[in-house]
């Protein structure tokens, strides 16, 4: 499992000649660094008298953000394993005419999946920005910075799997699935970048 290894062991990983982990799982990782981000500016929030109206929603905040945090957490591998059974489906047999329509077969759904994975994961992060935004905004000030990098690494998660839906939607074949994941990703990429410039402009304003 990706998500067992040490940083080290993970940077060591993607940096050798295998094609995984790769851009989709990277996407996941920075979408759990995001979280987890968020999740600490949250929790130096908690007990300060200075933000006492604000703590029963930082408490709120960290309890839906720590299972999502571990979902991406398992897109690290989901997201592999997607690209191996792409992989997978291009070595299978292709002697008969039979054989071929399966391959073929085979080849689409796989990639549709994997297609759909970093969709998932671009969702799953997008959903939580307009949360890191509140924590950035209504939290720990002396934490805004790190709340405001929790926003970048999520703009990353977000059009770093978007990159990868796009470049496999690229080899499908079915126009209504292909138009409909373009339509939801064109939109995804907009309002993150939307969302991320807003908040940096205003914690500009302030430092």
């Amino acid at each position: 499992m990706l998500a067992d290894l040490t940083i080290k062991e993970f940077l060591a990983k993607t940096a050798g000649s295998d094609p995984v982990p790769g851009g989709g799982s990277i996407s996941a990782l920075n979408g759990a660094i995001a979280l987890a981000l968020a999740e600490m500016v949250a929790n130096l929030t908690v007990g300060k008298k200075k933000y006492a109206e604000v703590e029963n929603d930082m408490l709120a905040i960290t309890a839906k953000t720590a299972p999502l945090r571990q979902r991406l957490i398992e897109y690290i591998d989901k997201d592999s394993e997607a690209y191996d059974r792409v992989f997978a489906a291009f070595k299978l047999p292709k002697e008969t005419d039979e054989q071929m329509a399966v391959r073929s077969q085979t080849i689409q759904e796989a990639t549709k999946d994997a297609a759909r994975i970093p969709m998932m994961v671009a969702e799953e992060v997008f959903g939580v920005m307009d949360t890191i935004a509140y924590v950035a905004e209504k939290g720990n000030q002396n934490a805004v910075t790190d709340a405001c990098v929790a926003m970048m690494a999520a703009r990353t998660a977000v059009l770093g799997a978007l990159l990868n839906v796009r470049i496999n939607l690229s080899s499908i074949k079915d126009e209504i699935f292909v138009r409909e994941m373009t339509e939801r990703a064109d939109t995804l990429e907009k309002q993150s970048i939307e969302k991320e410039q807003l908040l940096l402009n205003k914690v500009k304003e302030i430092l």
